[in-house]
């Protein structure tokens, strides 16, 4: 990703109309998640039918919109209800089709006995 490694990625889980452009998005950022949209961090937004994402993300210099629409499948959402906060990893498996949730999470090893 062309994105800070340090990034907030936030998954806005209702559906969201694919009409909406920046102004729309950042009305919804503002309103229902109650976030700054210019600070920084990465909005996710799908549609009802699940193949369809927009990224919203504020540059320093202006608003980037990515649009990504998957060929085949659905994009893998919790169906909870609740927005979510990512990290990279698991953007990168939304964003390819992947279940990001049911992926186990790996512990990071310390090395004692070696270093």
């Amino acid at each position: 990703m062309f994105f800070s490694s340090n990034l907030r990625i936030l998954l806005y889980t209702p559906v969201t109309d694919m009409r909406k452009s920046i102004d729309g998005l950042c009305y919804l950022v503002s309103e229902k998640l109650e976030e700054n949209p210019s600070l920084g961090s990465i909005f996710v937004f799908c549609n009802r039918v699940r193949d369809k994402l927009k990224l919203l993300y504020w540059d320093g210099n202006g608003f980037c919109l990515l649009y990504k629409r998957l060929e085949k499948g659905r994009f893998q959402l919790p169906s909870n209800g609740q927005n979510l906060i990512l990290n990279e990893s698991d953007l990168r498996g939304l964003l390819e089709g992947i279940n990001f949730q049911k992926i186990p999470k790996v512990k990071p090893l310390s090395c004692s006995v070696y270093c």
